[in-house]
C-alpha cells in the first residue's frame, strides 16, 4: 500500500513514516514547512535510508494536491497537517478552523475524486473537555474549550457523516493523550518554533539552558504531589498506533474511534523528576497559577485500541524521558 503522509516533517508525522517504512508501506509525505523544518526530511532518509517522494505543498492547495494524487496511486492517507498551539487558536480562532478543517475538506475531496478511502485522523483527547472522570472511554460526553478542540470536534463529526453516505470509506479517528519522547537515534524529536506549549520540550530546553526555569501551573490541585496528571506517551508508540490502525482500516470499512494512551497518568513533577534521572542534573521549576480550562487528572482507557487494533504502549516514563534528553543533547539548538 501507498500512504500519504500529511504533516510528514512533524513531530509524530516523522515518527509515523519511519514506522510505516519499517513495516514495509510506500510513503508519500507533504508539508508546508509552516511549523516544521526540512531538514527533517533529510533525517528522515538519513534513518530510514529510503528517499520517499516528499512534497512541498499545503492542503488549502487543490491544484497541490491533485497533482500528488496524480503522480501516485495512493491507497490511504494519514493527516497530521494542523495548527494545534492552543493557546494561539483562542488569538487567531480563524487561522485554526481554515487549516484544520478547510485543508481536510480540500483532502477528503480530492481523496473523492482519486477513488482512495482509507483515513486516519489525527483527533486529541482535548475533545473530553474539562469535565468527566478518567479514564476517558471513546463513549464519554465531549466537549470543546477552545477553538483547537472544535476543530478536533467538528473534523471528528465530518468523518462520520463521509462514512455514513460512501459505504467504502474507512476512517480511524485517534484520540491522543500526551506525546512525548524521541526516536532512538536522537535524529528526530520534538522541536517546536519558539516558546514551547508542551511540558517535555520546556523541561529539555530549562535541562541545556535555553530556558531559565520551568513554571509548573498549580501546586493545589487534588492529587498525591499537587500538581496535574496527564497520560503521557512515547511518541514512537504512538506512531505504532497508526500503523495499526492503518491496517485495521484495510478489512474494515466505516468509522471507528480509539483512544491512544498508555492507560496511566504521571503528575508534572513525576515527570520532572524523571527528566532529571535521564539527564543527571536537577531542573530548576516555579509555581504559577492554574491555567483556565486545565483539569486535574487525565488518562485514558485504551481498552478499544487493544482490542481493535492489537495495539497498546510498550514504552515507559524512564524510556521517553531518556530519548528526549538525547534528542536535545543531540540538538541543543533544535534541528537544524
Amino acid at each position: 500500500m501507498r500512504i500519504l503522509v500529511t504533516g510528514g516533517a512533524g513531530y509524530i508525522g516523522s515518527h509515523t513514516i519511519l514506522e510505516l517504512l519499517s513495516a514495509g508501506y510506500d510513503v508519500v509525505a507533504m508539508d508546508n514547512f509552516s511549523n516544521s523544518k526540512p531538514a527533517v526530511i533529510d533525517r528522515l532518509y538519513a534513518v530510514s535510508g529510503v528517499r520517499f517522494r516528499f512534497y512541498e505543498a499545503d492542503l488549502g492547495d487543490s491544484l497541490a494536491l491533485d497533482k500528488i494524487f496524480i503522480e501516485n496511486k495512493i491507497d490511504g492517507v494519514i493527516n497530521f497537517a494542523g495548527a494545534k498551539a492552543v493557546g494561539e487558536s483562542v488569538e487567531k480562532p480563524l487561522k485554526y478552523y481554515r487549516n484544520n478543517l478547510s485543508g481536510m475538506i480540500n483532502l477528503l475531496e480530492t481523496m473523492a475524486r482519486f477513488e482512495c478511502r482509507q483515513f486516519v485522523f489525527s483527533s486529541s483527547a482535548t475533545v473530553y473537555g474539562a469535565g468527566g472522570t478518567p479514564p476517558f472511554r471513546e463513549e464519554d460526553p465531549l466537549g470543546a474549550l477552545n477553538p483547537y478542540g472544535s476543530t478536533k470536534l467538528m473534523g471528528e463529526t465530518i468523518l462520520r457523516d463521509v462514512s455514513a453516505a460512501d459505504p467504502e470509506f474507512s476512517a480511524a479517528i485517534l484520540r491522543y493523550f500526551n506525546p512525548i519522547g524521541a526516536h532512538p537515534s536522537g535524529m528526530l524529536g520534538e522541536d517546536p518554533a519558539g516558546i514551547p506549549n508542551n511540558l517535555l520540550p520546556y523541561i529539555a530546553r530549562v535541562a541545556v539552558g535555553r530556558l531559565p526555569y520551568l513554571t509548573v501551573f498549580g501546586d493545589d490541585w487534588p492529587t498525591p504531589d499537587g500538581t496535574g496528571i496527564r497520560d503521557y506517551i512515547h511518541v514512537v508508540d504512538l506512531a505504532r498506533g497508526h500503523v495499526a490502525a492503518l491496517a485495521y482500516l484495510a478489512a474494515h470499512p466505516g468509522c471507528v474511534t480509539a483512544n491512544l494512551g498508555t492507560g496511566r497518568g504521571h503528575s508534572v513533577l513525576e515527570v520532572l523528576h524523571a527528566f532529571e534521572r535521564a539527564c543527571g542534573r536537577q531542573i530548576p521549576y516555579e509555581v504559577g497559577p492554574r491555567r483556565p480550562g486545565d483539569n486535574a487528572v487525565s488518562y485514558a482507557d485504551c481498552t478499544r485500541a487493544r482490542e481493535l487494533f492489537g495495539w497498546q504502549a510498550q514504552l515507559g516514563l524512564e524510556e521517553m524521558c531518556a530519548d528526549s534528553w538525547r534528542f536535545i543533547q543531540q540538538n541543543p539548538d533544535g534541528i537544524q
